[in-house]
């Protein structure tokens, strides 16, 4: 016997733990148990007593005991308690509580039906730390969810739905409201921290109260979204903002509606009224407490297909400098464009930084043209995320009127810019049959090798230069303060762009001293004067280097040496180590006085492993057109110079 029944024991389901539900008559609420949606197939009933249910419903003044046939009856159930509490013929409760309280083992959600007289409305207040409303698909960190809907005409419209730890505060509704408390099996809360209150009427779908107490950012979505906003209705949004705080609104998407009376708006109470489209930009840099409605039109409810009005919006609120202006003197300024922007960090920073040039005028980034006055304002905490870029054209079209030389100069007002001058570019433009010299007065260049980089931090800035036709851009090379290059003769029409290191002192921009003119054309792609100073050795490499010299382009330095001087050439390669199909590439070494030898190297042929040369000399490299799929031109050479010693003979030739 003992057997059988241990065997018997085996073949039953297993049962869970049993529960107890008890309602008194005077609970106004009903709980539900019913199945959950995608559940395993694996079967699971409630046995009450008999294990063959699949809902159980509990009524007020009912206690039922009931189990379960399986151990995991949470894959399987979900429990739904619902209480109406009636505030139409007086106050309501200033507190709702979980009840019953042993309720527990299945993912429960408790609703408050909350009824109140046509000419109230309802305040649903919610304790620390208040809430944050999320897309309707989307879950809470800690699967604790609240909803809120209310009614129109009959119609349930949901307000929004809210996860724990947010700003919003309060909100109203009139007449109806429900509110839905989703909680997961494993957790129990003693408190769900609402309150509610009628008050008289608000003449409107809700109000939804948002209190900041920090600096953040939120995101916020009309009723029923993504769903069509109600016909005819209206919701507001008040903002509540801590001292020295200022507010930002972005619109981040938007449907309209087909209207047949009236049109769908925008108000704003700031505290002054102000009306704006859903397509316009909207206010910044809000410096006090403010409203947002949102106002729907008569809708054409016979036009299915179209979407109706919706709204999903960001409310920034950041630490604020408050009405302090900074100018920017653009007025001499012909031809200059600057951009304020955000600085490029590899991801996005919060909050973001916006940039005002009119008290509620502001965006994340603004684009000011030279000829004007401007004062700017920021609403940003951190100044150092934000980055100043300028851009200047200068133009010469008959050369008899702008050959003269001209300073190459940076406003002192974007020197003084909280801001930091990011980079400043001056684009030379000239037609074909003109050129370009870039010349170094007190302070000549050195180029940006591998072998002897600059020091950006130390000199404060570097500049890259590009040439560029009407089909190509060549980047002719970087550079910075402190060389031995004096003149830079381009071709083709030129870019220079000034760049300054990361928190650089922007009084080092003050040694900045590039001049430029326009001149005669050249054929070689660049000409580079080369007049040391004090350096002992100089690195130089081709123009383009890292993508290699142009097809036929060719490249020419002319290298000073005083009368007490002398110079040692050397390669970086023993070879050009490129395989040419038409042409030939040519190195060509020249001291530039009469009768003097002229030393040849072709791309086949070694080059000079080491040259000693006693006065100026040319050095030129051109290129013949590679194999396709082939390495590019690119060489790279140094020059040591030494001082000649009295008495030391000079050789008539290189050796």
């Amino acid at each position: 016997m003992l057997h059988l029944l241990w065997i018997a024991a085996l073949l039953l389901p297993p049962l869970t733990e049993s529960y107890t539900i008890t309602l008194q008559p005077t609970d106004n609420l009903t709980i539900h148990i019913k199945r959950a949606t995608n559940t395993p197939s694996q079967p699971c009933n409630i046995c009450a007593p008999k294990c063959n249910a699949l809902s159980l419903a509990i009524s007020r003044g009912q206690k039922v005991d009931y189990t379960f046939d399986c151990s995991t009856p949470e894959k399987y159930f979900i429990m739904e308690v619902n209480r109406t509490i009636d505030c139409s013929s007086g106050m309501c409760p200033l507190n709702i509580s979980l009840q019953p309280t042993n309720l527990h083992g299945l993912n429960r959600t408790f609703s408050w039906n909350i009824l109140t007289s046509k000419n109230n409305g309802l305040i649903f207040g919610f304790s620390g730390p208040w809430l944050t409303q999320i897309d309707p698909s989307s879950q809470c960190p800690d699967h604790i969810r609240f909803k809120i809907s209310t009614y129109v005409h009959d119609s349930s419209y949901s307000i929004g739905t809210f996860c724990r730890n947010g700003t919003i505060t309060r909100i109203k509704v009139q007449e109806r409201g429900v509110i839905a408390l989703s909680l997961p099996w494993n957790l129990a809360i003693k408190d769900p921290g609402i309150s509610i209150t009628n008050r008289s009427s608000i003449k409107s779908l809700s109000i939804v109260e948002s209190t900041f107490s920090q600096q953040s950012t939120v995101t916020l979505l009309s009723a029923n979204y993504p769903d069509p906003f109600p016909t005819n209705e209206q919701m507001t949004w008040k903002f509540n903002l801590p001292e020295n705080h200022a507010a930002a609104v972005q619109f981040l998407n938007h449907t309209s509606p087909m209207c047949v009376k009236k049109e769908e708006n925008v108000h704003y109470y700031l505290p002054k009224p102000a009306l704006h489209k859903l397509t316009d930009s909207q206010p910044a840099n809000i410096l006090q407490n403010f409203n947002l409605s949102l106002e729907n039109c008569e809708v054409d409810t016979q036009k299915t297909a179209h979407p109706g009005l919706s709204l999903k919006f960001n409310i920034t609120v950041q630490r604020s400098q408050g009405d302090q202006l900074y100018a920017l003197d653009l007025t001499k300024e012909k031809g200059l464009v600057v951009h304020i922007k955000k600085r490029f960090t590899g991801r996005t920073f919060t909050p973001v930084c916006l940039i005002c040039k009119a008290p509620m005028v502001c965006d994340s980034e603004l684009v000011l043209e030279g000829g004007r006055y401007y004062k700017i304002s920021f609403l940003c905490e951190q100044l150092s995320s934000l980055m100043v870029t300028a851009e200047k054209v200068i133009e010469c079209w008959d050369l008899k009127t702008c050959n003269s030389r001209m300073p190459l100069t940076i406003p002192q007002t974007l020197i003084d810019f909280p801001v930091q001058l990011e980079s400043y570019s001056w684009k030379l433009i000239a037609p074909e049959n003109i050129s370009n010299e870039i010349v170094s007065k007190s302070v000549y260049l050195q180029q940006d090798v591998v072998d002897k980089p600059c020091n950006a931090a130390a000199v404060g800035f570097t500049y890259d230069i590009f040439s560029s036709t009407n089909k190509d851009t060549l980047k002719v090379g970087a550079f910075c303060p402190n060389g031995s290059i004096e003149k830079i003769q381009l071709r083709d029409n030129v870019t220079i762009t000034l760049k300054t290191p990361r928190n650089g002192n922007p009084a080092k921009l003050l040694t900045h001293d590039l001049h430029v003119s326009f001149v005669s054309f050249i054929k070689e792609v660049s000409i580079f004067t080369v007049s040391p100073k004090t350096e002992d050795m100089i690195y130089l490499e081709t123009p383009n280097y890292e993508s290699g010299l142009p097809d036929y382009a060719s490249a020419s330095w002319s290298i000073n040496l005083t009368k007490k001087q002398s110079a040692k050439l050397k390669f970086g390669k023993d070879k050009m180590d490129i395989s040419c199909e038409k042409g030939s590439a040519y190195v060509n070494i020249m001291e530039q006085k009469d009768g003097s030898p002229e030393t040849v190297r072709r791309e086949d042929q070694q080059l000079p492993s080491q040259l000693n040369i006693y006065s100026t000399f040319w050095v030129n490299i051109s290129n013949c057109k590679p194999w396709t799929g082939t390495k590019k031109l690119k060489l790279q050479f140094c020059i040591t110079f030494n001082q000649i010693s009295p008495g030391e003979i000079k050789p008539s030739r290189p050796g």
